[in-house]
């Protein structure tokens, strides 16, 4: 049998409770070490077979996909798009055959048919958006061309870093809802990618191919995090020296408050550090950096550390009252990412976008990489223009996500980079700012009902999003009923026991904190993904699942929790 199949036979007897505690312990500790995501497929299948008893609805709270979407942005690009196909048959109809959009008079034809359309209440959203472009001056041809030349999709992205318009409607949504409408000396340079996750992986790359960051440097991770901000540094071709920042912060009463303790954030003064990677709002705390820590890291460079390179991934900014994030705070240290897939529901669309400041630290550290790596560079380079050793970071990070060779194809498939403009700029309108009040309401309301259903008081955190809870069992069981008790828990359990009684008896599947480099006993609802009921659900049925550790530990069970006989 292979070792996936004998994995399986070991998860069913599991789940019928056949093995021993220790051959339990065993088989649980071999999913601590892969990642909560792959974690989370078993989780799925044993919640499954509870689900198919009839026993329970299947509960997953373990990704952090949103239940909601952006609906005006959506019929604003599918009006958009009818008026784009009849411009190009307008130009050429032959059958299934029609040609490619013509520019002159676009603008008065776009007007006639948003007339003619003037009782569809989108027409009017779309006509907002197209005056909006006005009246930030760009020529009216010009723009509704690049709206509908850009959803057709017949063309290369050209610019090909990002489309001219659509880059100024996304940078005014960044400085607005990400940088509080701070704005830095010039204008951010944008680069619209394929999510956040494509962010990563292009900007990892794009350090190391130009000698920014080289294999074996020294870089800080904030943790908890996202996964792949821990597994990509660990992988071969990074090897990265990896000191983590933990946002091991506590109040008066001993709980979390997931901000960053001065001892955590003076590890940054140490300039063999060369990078500092965060997702701020935290995931899975759901909590952003508080100002005082922003105000120490921005200290701690000025001081200490001045050409420490920051990554920022702010996707959960907007789901945080007054977010700003350290790309306004610190922009020529700062590289920012941000993903419009959990503020308006598109993790489909695979929307995103890379922001650097012309004046950046990394553009000064290319002019004094040494000789040899200079000349090395521009032979990568050599072919994209006569002066390679003139590009900036943000000319090579284009680049390099396609290899290099096939630059001239990169850049995000234009009708996307359309969508992400409509949904940015519906965010900046007054029914957009209501839009993102419901959003908000929304976390908070399922994360009241959680705790409700866990019976404990909802936590009251300073700068959080809501978007997740992380529940620390460790600090539920001394705060609750002592130091004896985790001690207790600590030596019959391993930390995601919690996750397999979850799927097992109640088919609810929640992700392990540790994997998150978080807390080794905490867990991670996401509270955007499912229906509001299914938090007080899932409340009720964990708050079962940690009264069960509490019986053991009184000795009415056993501690595998069957009934002792």
């Amino acid at each position: 049998m292979n070792a996936q199949g004998s994995g399986q036979v070991k998860l069913e007897n599991h789940l019928r409770q056949h093995l021993s505690l220790d051959d339990r312990r065993k088989m649980e500790r071999s999913f601590e070490a892969i990642s909560p995501f792959e974690f989370k497929n078993e989780l799925i299948r044993l919640a499954s077979e509870k689900s198919k008893q009839g026993a329970a609805t299947l509960l997953n709270a373990g990704r952090g996909n949103p239940n909601w979407i952006a609906a005006t942005p959506r019929e604003m690009f599918f009006m958009l798009g009818n008026f784009a196909l009849e411009e190009s048959k307008r130009v050429w109809s032959a059958g299934h055959l029609a040609g490619k959009p013509s520019k002159q008079g676009i603008a008065e034809r776009m007007h006639i048919f948003l007339n003619n359309h003037e009782t569809d209440e989108t027409s009017k959203w779309l006509r907002s958006f197209v005056e909006y472009g006005n009246s930030r001056g760009f020529p009216p041809d010009d723009w509704v061309f690049e709206l509908v030349d850009g959803i057709i999709g017949d063309n290369y992205p050209e610019p090909d870093r990002m489309l001219t318009y659509t880059e100024k409607v996304v940078h005014d949504f960044l400085i607005r809802e990400i940088c509080q409408n701070q704005f830095p000396s010039s204008n951010f340079e944008l680069f619209a990618v394929e999510g956040a996750t494509a962010a990563m992986c292009y900007l990892f790359n794009t350090l190391l191919e130009n000698h920014l960051l080289n294999r074996g440097d020294k870089i800080a991770i904030a943790v908890p995090i996202f996964p792949p901000y821990v597994e990509i540094p660990e992988l071969h071709k990074y090897n990265f020296h990896v000191i983590n920042l933990y946002a091991s912060g506590i109040d008066n009463r001993g709980e979390h408050t997931w901000q960053y303790p001065k001892e955590e954030l003076d590890k940054l003064k140490d300039p063999s550090v060369k990078a500092l990677f965060l997702v701020n709002p935290s995931n899975p705390p759901s909590v952003a950096m508080s100002p005082q820590c922003i105000d120490e890291i921005a200290q701690i460079i000025h001081q200490h550390n001045r050409e420490l390179i920051i990554i920022s991934d702010d996707v959960y900014a907007t789901f945080v009252d007054e977010y700003c994030s350290l790309l306004a705070k610190l922009p020529r240290n700062t590289i920012g990412v941000y993903s419009l897939s959990k503020y308006f529901g598109v993790t489909g669309w695979r929307l995103g976008v890379i922001a650097i400041h012309p004046d950046h630290v990394l553009n000064d550290k290319l002019g004094d990489l040494p000789d040899q790596i200079q000349e090395e560079l521009a032979n990568r380079y050599r072919s994209l223009t006569q002066h390679p050793e003139k590009l900036s970071v943000m000319e090579r990070l284009v680049a390099d996500s396609r290899e290099v060779a096939l630059n001239h194809t990169a850049g995000l498939s234009t009708p996307q980079q359309i969508q992400m403009a409509m949904f940015t700029w519906f965010a900046l309108t007054e029914d957009g700012q209501r839009y993102k009040q419901q959003t908000r309401d929304i976390c908070r309301h399922r994360m009241a009902l959680l705790y409700e259903g866990l019976g404990l008081p909802q936590p009251n955190l300073a700068y959080c999003a809501d978007y997740y809870t992380e529940f620390d069992l460790e600090v539920w069981a001394k705060h609750h009923y002592g130091d004896a008790f985790f001690e207790f828990l600590a030596a019959h359990y391993e930390p995601v026991d919690i996750l397999f009684r979850l799927a097992e008896q109640s088919a609810i599947v929640l992700l392990n904190g540790g994997g998150f480099a978080g807390p080794k006993w905490s867990i991670r609802v996401s509270l955007a993904n499912l229906n509001d009921e299914a938090y007080s659900d899932i409340g009720k049925y964990l708050h079962q699942a940690l009264e069960s550790y509490v019986s053991a530990w009184r000795g009415q069970e056993s501690p595998n929790g069957l009934p002792s006989s």
